[in-house]
């Protein structure tokens, strides 16, 4: 699970409540501290037992370029809440719900879409569906189809044991001990548990069906005619590496390889992921402009 380094909000950045068709979202939503927005906004959505929080650390940089930075529980995560129906969380039903939240965000205006891990296969359904207004979309730390390797693994572990044992014994036996044995300090350790906690139980199933048995969809991404970035950590223990590159070529996509980072490239290497989401945007907007 992507663990934040800190949880104090950082100037210009608020917590809100986005009410659309579908019922109400809990963001994270950063406005530039001088000045206005002037350019496009963006929305991020997090991954699997992740949430809004993920993505403190770059809030405010992003921000600082001149643009409102959402980050967005999805439905049934941490402070979205979500019903027990199954049919709920799937990457399409979930990837209809961030087509809602990207019109509140966008307002009229197009929007830089970024899935991180899970995310990305929710958000590929938002762009394949087409009706979202998009200015760009980025793939952060994610796949062409289903998860493998060593997180593979924990989702299988996840499937077996929660409906058997419920989620407070996951936290228990497996995400607890794995987080202290990290180093985590006790107040993220607290909130994880919280964050764990707060998630729909049928949410979690659901979505974990989903991460492990996602289709590949990427020939059909490449359609899309959107300029598209994939972002990965070079230590990534989620996708492997080479993968998320051959799929940045089928894509005919930007790539970029973070240094240092693993899973969590926004918490673990903060500003140079902020720098190039924000080169790439820029780019993505003066393009569009450019051609409009």
């Amino acid at each position: 699970m992507s663990t934040p380094r800190f949880l104090t909000l950082p100037p210009g950045v608020t917590t809100e409540q986005i009410e659309t068709p579908a019922g109400t979202f809990t963001v994270l939503s950063a406005e530039p501290v001088s000045g206005v927005p002037e350019r496009w906004p963006a929305l991020l959505v997090p991954g699997f037992t992740g949430s809004k929080e993920d993505f403190i650390s770059v809030l405010q940089t992003l921000a600082q370029a001149g643009r409102r930075v959402v980050a967005v529980d999805v439905r049934g995560q941490y402070e979205t809440p979500g019903p027990e129906d199954p049919a709920a969380y799937t990457c399409a039903a979930l990837g209809a719900d961030i087509d809602l939240v990207a019109h509140a965000v966008g307002q009229g205006e197009p929007v830089h879409l970024l899935g991180h891990s899970f995310g990305g296969l929710i958000t590929r359904e938002t762009t394949l569906d087409g009706t979202a207004k998009l200015a760009s979309y980025t793939l952060m730390s994610s796949g062409p189809a289903g998860i493998i390797g060593p997180r593979e693994r924990v989702g299988r572990i996840m499937l077996a044991e929660l409906p058997e044992y419920g989620v407070e014994y996951l936290w228990t036996n497996r995400m607890e001990p794995d987080a202290i044995k990290a180093g985590v300090p006790d107040e993220i350790v607290a909130f994880l548990r919280k964050r764990l906690l707060a998630h729909s139980p049928a949410g979690l199933m659901a979505m974990a069906r989903e991460v492990l048995n996602a289709p590949d969809r990427v020939e059909e991404l490449a359609q899309s005619g959107l300029a598209i970035l994939v972002l990965y950590g070079e230590h990534d223990d989620g996708w492997p590496p080479s993968l998320q590159a051959e799929m940045a070529d089928r894509l005919d996509a930007e790539c970029v390889v973070v240094p240092g980072a693993a899973h969590s490239p926004a918490v673990e290497a903060p500003e140079t992921t902020a720098a190039a989401l924000t080169r790439f945007w820029n780019a993505a907007e003066s393009q569009i402009l450019h051609h409009s």
